[in-house]
């Protein structure tokens, strides 16, 4: 844990702690907005899954808030070191924040479109374990940020591989049931769409990790994210030889 120093004019810091507090907010409704999205996906709850999407509003304002916000301290304080980085590093959690709020809804706004007859654990297992993966993700992430723990957030940086490797794993799934049977085409597309949103909120929660580091650090994090998404290429349809073909001899 890092301890900020406190500065000699009390409103700034008032300003700062009130910068944080908005993002603790934030964080909190991104978390129950992503733990009711996937409950509701799970139970096929169509009253929850609209409660999910009218609730990304809250998330939107406060991101606008977090804005304003950043403005007026960098037009009054004109911050500089570690409290520019933490005003910046504010607005790029922010705008992760409200991204991951709005695939949250996404996921939501699908579970009307899905057959009920696709409710269940065939379907359904692999993305529910995805669910669950992000979730302690942006948990780890979220306490990372209050705590200012560098530990916390390098945890969360490092959990993404993991999602990933699950969200190749639906893919290919979710691809053989559509070879099978042509009539879970439809249901399992919309079930593609799903994983990719849920994807997509590691990703952004692993980027406030990264953030959080250069805020505490002052240097960006050093090495490649990890990434065993392998749905971009066609691996996952090939597979791996056991043994390397021999080279021609040059004879």
């Amino acid at each position: 844990m890092v301890n900020l120093p406190e500065h000699i004019v009390k409103s700034f810091d008032d300003q700062l702690k009130q910068l944080g507090n908005i993002l603790v907010e934030m964080g909190a409704l991104v978390e129950s907005q992503l733990q009711q999205a996937v409950e509701a996906l799970a139970s096929h709850d169509l009253k929850q899954a609209k409660a999910v999407v009218e609730q990304d509003q809250k998330i939107d304002s406060r991101d606008q808030m977090v804005s304003n916000l950043v403005v007026k301290i960098l037009a009054l304080r004109q911050p500089m070191a570690q409290d520019l980085r933490e005003v910046v590093s504010s607005l790029r959690i922010s705008s992760d924040l409200e991204r991951m709020g709005d695939y949250a809804a996404n996921v939501a706004k699908r579970v009307p479109a899905l057959p009920e007859t696709m409710m269940n654990g065939q379907f359904m297992t692999g993305i529910a374990r995805m669910g669950k993966a992000v979730q302690q993700i942006v948990k780890n992430v979220l306490d990372a940020y209050i705590n200012k723990n560098i530990d916390q957030a390098l945890q969360a940086w490092r959990q993404d591989e993991e999602v990933d490797a699950l969200y190749t794993s639906v893919f290919r799934e979710l691809l053989t049931y559509m070879m099978e049977d042509v009539r879970t085409i439809s249901g399992c597309i919309h079930l593609l769409f799903i994983a990719k949103n849920i994807e997509r909120i590691g990703d952004h929660a692993t980027n406030i990790a990264e953030t959080i580091y250069f805020m505490v650090h002052g240097s960006p994090l050093k090495g490649d994210r990890p990434k065993s998404d392998h749905t971009i290429t066609n691996s996952y349809l090939t597979p791996t030889p056991s043994t390397p073909p021999k080279k021609e001899s040059s004879k």
